[in-house]
């Protein structure tokens, strides 16, 4: 059984006490992990800010290098990697080795991203009194990043914050989910083999509550970037005063399915954004808004392909359904599809309860004020529910304290556009599921959805400073 202990400094050093992992699916003990203390995180951003010091002045092009030679590494490594996101998080092996490419794709933009970091020029003599003077913006690294990451892309989300912190020249301390650390500190030796000066990178576990304040309050933090819960996310915000903050936060994201859609063309794709990983993505669908026209069509036809997803373990390549990430959101779960039950929800299939696994369910009927229309399920819970006008149904999707990502099914430009104008959220997909991304689009949400955006470049512009010159040359 490996004994993982924290990366400081480009050293492995021993925690004070360890705990043990265990795997979602068997229940068994699969790492001990160190639990850091507040010293520490003290110790691991000192490294970082004195790592800081000496990477801010290496060119972009050897940035860039050394990002491409951790994509090399994790592609010849890319199996054992996704494996151990079948094992820590129990995520099925085909969907673990998907995450997998994404992640050799967003260090890929990353290194790409690091070559092109553009200022403006700024037309002075626009003014009176800016003759004779050239101005010009420049971005330039912050310092210490603060990350802090969630369980369910344990990979690719941490991707999304160490490859554009290293692009843009800064260091950064990490902080994984507790569930799931191994996927983070798999990456310190390999960022090492890559050429990453010693303390750039920093890998620190152990429980938020503890380490948040050091994290989001050290002097030395410059910007911090933080995926998960609205709660968490808004008492980083209080403790960050004047730094840039990144929060990536909750989502009950809907999909309204127009009239004279094609239900048989759009069915796999909506299954999948409803169902895949479990329904634990911050985008999957939660709330499908169907017209009426097509409404018991669309719902026979999905409770059919629903009832044809496999449960069982992540090893094997047939598994669609796993066990949700603990006992603890297996028991929310059930808890709230029976208080929608109770308001008045129809259960069409599934929502029993297999060891560790929910079996897929889809609700009918679900009154407005539900925990699973109004919060963030992230589990293997959608809602269905008709609407009569297209109005009526952006009026309830915007009826949300969330707005991350929406997704409109249509035939009809002008209500395509009128979904694009009305929606009240980060991102509108016409003609697709709110569950698509790709990894160098901007992602982010407004509302309890959070602040700024990630996507390579766009994380990076965050992750940075604008400098303004203003040059009088005679």
């Amino acid at each position: 059984m490996k004994k993982w202990h924290l990366w400081i400094n480009g050293k492995w050093v021993e925690g004070e006490k360890y705990e043990p992992l265990h795997s979602p699916h068997s229940g068994e003990i699969i790492a001990h992990i160190a639990q850091a203390t507040t010293e520490d995180a003290k110790k691991a951003i000192e490294g970082a800010h004195s790592a800081f010091q000496e990477f801010k002045r290496v060119p972009a092009y050897e940035r860039a290098q050394i990002l491409a030679k951790a994509v090399q590494l994790l592609e010849q490594r890319k199996e054992e990697a996704a494996q151990i996101i079948a094992s820590e998080a129990a995520k099925p092996i085909k969907a673990a080795r998907t995450e997998i490419l994404r992640t050799i794709q967003t260090y890929q933009f990353a290194a790409e991203e690091a070559k092109r970091i553009y200022g403006e020029r700024i037309p002075m003599d626009a003014a009176i009194g800016g003759e004779n003077r050239v101005g010009f913006t420049m971005r330039v690294p912050m310092g210490v990043v603060s990350a802090i990451t969630p369980f369910n892309f344990p990979f690719n989300l941490v991707a999304h914050k160490v490859g554009p912190a290293i692009a843009a020249g800064n260091s950064i301390v990490l902080k994984p989910a507790e569930k799931t650390p191994l996927s983070s500190l798999y990456l310190a030796e390999l960022f090492q083999e890559a050429g990453l000066p010693d303390g750039v990178l920093n890998i620190i576990t152990g429980l938020g509550p503890e380490l948040g304040p050091v994290l989001n309050t050290h002097p030395y933090v410059k910007n911090i970037t933080f995926t998960g819960s609205p709660k968490v996310g808004k008492e980083i915000r209080k403790l960050a005063e004047f730094r840039k903050v990144t929060l990536e936060l909750g989502s009950n994201s809907a999909l309204i399915v127009d009239e004279g859609v094609d239900v048989d063309a759009i069915m796999d794709r909506v299954v999948q954004g409803a169902f895949s990983y479990n329904g634990q993505v911050c985008i999957s669908i939660q709330r499908i808004y169907v017209h009426r026209s097509l409404y018991e069509t669309f719902l026979g036809k999905m409770v059919a392909r629903t009832k044809q997803l496999v449960a069982g373990s992540p090893f094997d390549e047939k598994t669609d359904i796993t066990a949700v990430i603990n006992k603890d959101s297996l028991d929310r779960l059930v808890s709230w599809i029976s208080e929608a039950v109770e308001l008045g929800a129809k259960v069409e299939c599934g929502g029993e309860v297999e060891g560790p696994i929910m079996i897929p369910a889809i609700l009918t009927d679900v009154p407005h004020e539900a925990k699973v229309i109004q919060e963030e399920v992230f589990g293997p819970v959608v809602s269905v529910m008709p609407f009569e006008s297209l109005e009526e149904a952006i009026q309830r999707v915007n009826d949300s304290r969330y707005g991350l990502n929406a997704g409109v099914y249509t035939h009809d430009i002008h209500r395509a556009f009128t979904c694009i104008h009305e929606i009240e959220t980060g991102g509108v997909l016409i003609n697709d599921i709110p569950t698509y991304r790709l990894d160098h689009m901007p992602y982010g949400g407004i509302k309890d959805s959070g602040t700024g955006r990630e996507g390579v470049k766009f994380a990076m512009m965050d992750m940075m400073e604008e400098k303004f010159v203003s040059f009088h040359w005679r």
